[in-house]
């Protein structure tokens, strides 16, 4: 039996199977083997906290520390849509959070990110992909 996870989408609630699960977790895989041909140092992967979760969190060769959401879809106007705004700003308080615990790593600033994964394409990266205020 799949084994399934409640999520709200839009006020109601939908249930993620293990299918999904196990395809964004590809693509998670995916989008850090990627990353580290970027020369990006990965130093998180599925943070979590009281805020919330982000996918991966990394150092940019310019040493900006990155938070970066991965999104896994049939094709890339599927994938920018499926980022909104409530998720946006959980992301933004996870970092948050993540940064009152690591202070330093602040230094060379911070940006949001998003690396679109579709079949068969080499994934996209959004640099700097929205910004939010206090981070």
């Amino acid at each position: 039996m799949a084994r399934r996870r409640q999520t709200t989408v839009g006020g109601k609630r939908a249930v993620r199977g293990a299918d999904s699960e196990k395809r964004g977790r590809k693509a998670e895989i995916s989008a850090i083997l990627f990353l580290r041909c970027k020369f990006y140092r990965i130093l998180e992967r599925r943070m979590r906290n009281a805020a919330g979760e982000v996918d991966v969190v990394a150092l940019a060769p310019s040493r900006t520390l990155c938070f970066i959401e991965v999104k896994a879809r049939p094709d890339e106007s599927k994938a920018a849509e499926a980022l909104g705004v409530e998720q946006r700003g959980r992301i933004g308080r996870a970092a948050a959070l993540y940064l009152g615990r690591h202070p330093k790593l602040r230094h060379n600033g911070v940006r949001f990110d998003v690396l679109y994964v579709v079949p068969g394409r080499l994934p996209r990266h959004v640099k700097n992909a929205w910004q939010l205020d206090g981070v």
